[in-house]
């Protein structure tokens, strides 16, 4: 009985000691992180109070880059006809004028004969009309002949004048057709100056008029078309700022200028249309139909700020290392959560709480270094 009241009593001392060497081995997180000042030193470390820096305050928008209607052109042929040549690609520039295609078609020769005809028949209606006109004038003819010639001869002209112009349509030259220079093949001339954006058309392919040739955007007018929301539609005004990215494409801001303001809301989203336009420079880098996300700025405020190296972000949380102490030949930092807000450049907005103020120590160079 003594043995096993002894055997019990011995394994729990061992327990307690057990238990007491793991808690000794376990360090606790207090939050604390120090630094000598040969660490501090040599690793550039910086410490400094936040200091009052201007934010924008900004109206958020979604919407794409677009050109107005009038620098958009879709090519399409007036009467169809079978591609015959054509040497351009999606992404060649072209200019207004500028030969981008050949068709060839038999009902181009048909036009053409008709027009012939016609312009012979007229001379001789032209002819007999006038001179019914003397005759029944001078009361020697009947008027229903001479109304009769006048007839004919106007129906003859409003034929010739509508074939004169479906030629003028199809590029072909009414003088050269008088001459007896008959053609199966027109060319298509670019209606703009600008890009090839949609090509659809392939040698002895069959175009008809609905289709669509290929498509030309002049670039040089892009700009951005946006949708911001009824409840901020007041807060903007024409000549204000933008800053916006394309998420899909890059990081890079670029700047453009609020032009235009809708008039009416439009669709289910209850949202009014925004016509900004783009600088120069950033043209060439943009293409037509690119999604983007965008910040309207309506008006600044000034804020405490720290730079943003400054901020550690974990699990969606953010801190800073404020200064705790200066003593012993060593900096200790307590690392102490913050709320931020707007980012401009190389600063960013800390948010007002009971912790962080105009006079606090904070590590603002070297914190990853320390941290890690």
């Amino acid at each position: 009985m003594k043995k096993s009241i002894y055997i019990v009593a011995l394994s729990f001392i061992l327990f307690s000691c057990k238990e007491t060497k793991t808690e000794e081995l376990t360090p606790k997180d207090d939050g604390f992180v120090t630094a000598t000042k040969e660490q501090f030193q040599s690793s550039g470390m910086e410490i400094a109070s936040p200091t009052e820096h201007d934010f924008d305050i900004t109206v958020k928008a979604s919407g794409k880059i677009d050109v107005p209607p009038q620098n958009r052109a879709k090519v399409t042929t007036f009467i169809g006809g079978y591609v015959k040549s054509t040497k351009l690609l999606v992404g060649d520039k072209v200019t207004k004028g500028q030969a981008l295609l050949t068709l060839e078609n038999t009902e181009f020769l048909d036009i053409q004969k008709d027009y012939l005809e016609v312009a012979e028949q007229i001379k001789y209606l032209k002819s007999e009309y006038e001179r019914q006109k003397t005759l029944y004038d001078e009361k020697i003819t009947s008027q229903k002949n001479y109304l009769k010639a006048e007839s004919e001869y106007r129906r003859a002209k409003a034929m010739h004048q509508s074939l004169k112009a479906k030629l003028v349509l199809l590029n072909i030259n009414p003088s050269q057709v008088e001459k007896g220079k008959l053609t199966s093949i027109i060319t298509i001339f670019s209606p703009i100056s600008g890009d090839i954006v949609i090509m659809n058309a392939n040698v002895g392919m069959l175009m008809s008029p609905s289709d669509v040739i290929l498509e030309i955007v002049d670039t040089d007018h892009l700009h951005l078309e946006l949708a911001v929301f009824e409840k901020d539609i007041l807060k903007v005004k024409i000549g204000q700022k933008i800053k916006f990215q394309v998420p899909e494409a890059s990081k890079e801001e670029f700047n453009a200028e609020v032009h235009l303001v809708g008039k009416s809301i439009e669709g289910n989203d209850r949202t009014i249309n925004i016509h900004a336009h783009l600088e120069d420079a950033i043209k060439q880098k943009l293409l037509t139909g690119m999604f983007v996300e965008a910040e309207i700025i309506i008006d600044s405020k000034k804020a405490l700020a720290l730079p943003i190296e400054a901020i550690i972000t974990e699990n969606n949380k953010n801190f800073v290392l404020l200064l705790k102490t200066d003593s012993n030949n060593k900096y200790s930092f307590k690392k102490t959560a913050i709320s931020i807000g707007k980012k401009s450049g190389e600063f960013v907005e800390i948010l007002t709480n009971n912790t962080i103020n105009s006079s606090s120590k904070i590590l603002t160079k070297g914190v990853f270094d320390l941290v890690n």
